[in-house]
């Protein structure tokens, strides 16, 4: 009886241990997590991260409002921090329990879509443009062309990421138009090349950065952290900035109203705006950071890389994605779903 004892004692000892170990549920983009960054913030804080992965904002959106998801922090694009806001998924951050938040980079510190930032702080920022394997094409790759009037060294070869907006933005302004546009006839153009081009593509798909790197793809609409790590795998995979228009965005974290773990979020968000830290998720994501002081720490190779500087030539190129207006956005809307049929 007293061996049962004991065994029962030490399982109870066993669960209430676990049940009281800190942790907390991050719902971030995929291979976007640096893992050194998060065995670093447990080892200083006890508390356990785990990641759940998404391809898209839309894919994120729409699990957040299913409820029931168990998540704590999530990292839209800025054109979406607006709408978790307003759709009431996100909760107004308390900034006395994120000393770090002074860091916040002075340009990305008040923003259009998060004044004063209430209710994000930066994750990693970059641009959307296009990879190609310049080993089997050897034309010009900085043009939307490479992926919506397809040349035929390319044909068959080509990934399109799924994520809406940036796709159908870049088809819009190669068109002629910009993003968020409501000129029907501009949106007819952008809608009817994603149409006929889209028999020239492989696949419309998230994992760019390995199947480039490992030339299963000689193209891909792209971002350019992923488009870098592939260069670094791959020497032949070149970066192109659209000469017609490219995407410039930031993802940010922010936290859920419906996070069960907040005190453990919190110290996450003020963890990740130390510049040393930022420049841990760079490292790895090879995007750059919106945290003063990261770029003291960023590896040597980012700082002249050609996917992270912009050349100057195509610098007026870059146009940071709006939130777009309902009747734009029904119209992105009907021109991605009837891409998906």
């Amino acid at each position: 009886m007293r061996h049962l004892a004991a065994a029962a004692a030490a399982l109870l000892l066993a669960s209430t241990s676990l049940a009281g170990a800190a942790e907390l549920n991050l719902y971030n983009w995929g291979n976007y997590t640096s893992a050194e960054l998060l065995a670093k913030f447990e080892k200083e804080t006890g508390i356990k991260v785990t990641v759940t992965d998404y391809d898209s904002n839309d894919t994120a959106l729409a699990k957040i409002e299913a409820g029931g998801h168990g998540f704590d922090l999530v990292v839209p694009s800025a054109n979406y921090v607006g709408i978790f806001r307003d759709k009431g998924l996100l909760t107004e951050l308390d900034l006395s329990k994120i000393p770090n938040h002074a860091n916040i980079a002075p340009e990305w510190a008040d923003v259009a879509w998060d004044p004063g930032r209430a209710y994000s702080v930066p994750w990693q920022w970059g641009t959307t443009a296009i990879s190609v394997n310049t080993a089997v094409y050897k034309g010009d790759i900085n043009t939307s062309a490479v992926w919506l009037e397809v040349p035929d060294e390319l044909k068959g070869k080509v990934n399109v990421v799924p994520e809406m907006n940036d796709v159908v933005a870049l088809a819009t302004m190669y068109a002629g138009g910009e993003p968020c546009s409501e000129d029907l006839e501009v949106l007819k153009k952008a809608r009817d090349l994603l149409i006929a081009a889209k028999p020239d593509w492989i696949s419309m798909d998230y994992g760019a950065t390995e199947k480039l790197s490992n030339n299963d793809w000689a193209a891909s609409v792209n971002w350019s952290g992923s488009s870098m790590r592939a260069r670094l795998a791959n020497p032949d995979v070149a970066y192109g900035y659209p000469k017609e228009g490219f995407i410039t965005f930031m993802d940010s974290v922010a936290l859920l109203r419906d996070a069960k773990n907040v005190e453990e979020a919190y110290k996450f968000l003020n963890f990740i705006l130390e510049p040393e830290n930022a420049a841990m998720i760079s490292a790895f994501a090879r995007y750059s950071p919106g945290v003063a002081g990261a770029a003291d720490f960023l590896p040597e190779d980012m700082k002249t890389a050609p996917e992270v500087v912009i050349p100057a030539e195509f610098a007026d190129k870059g146009i940071f994605l709006p939130a777009c207006s309902p009747k734009a956005q029904e119209y992105i809307t009907a021109i991605w779903t009837e891409l998906q049929k």
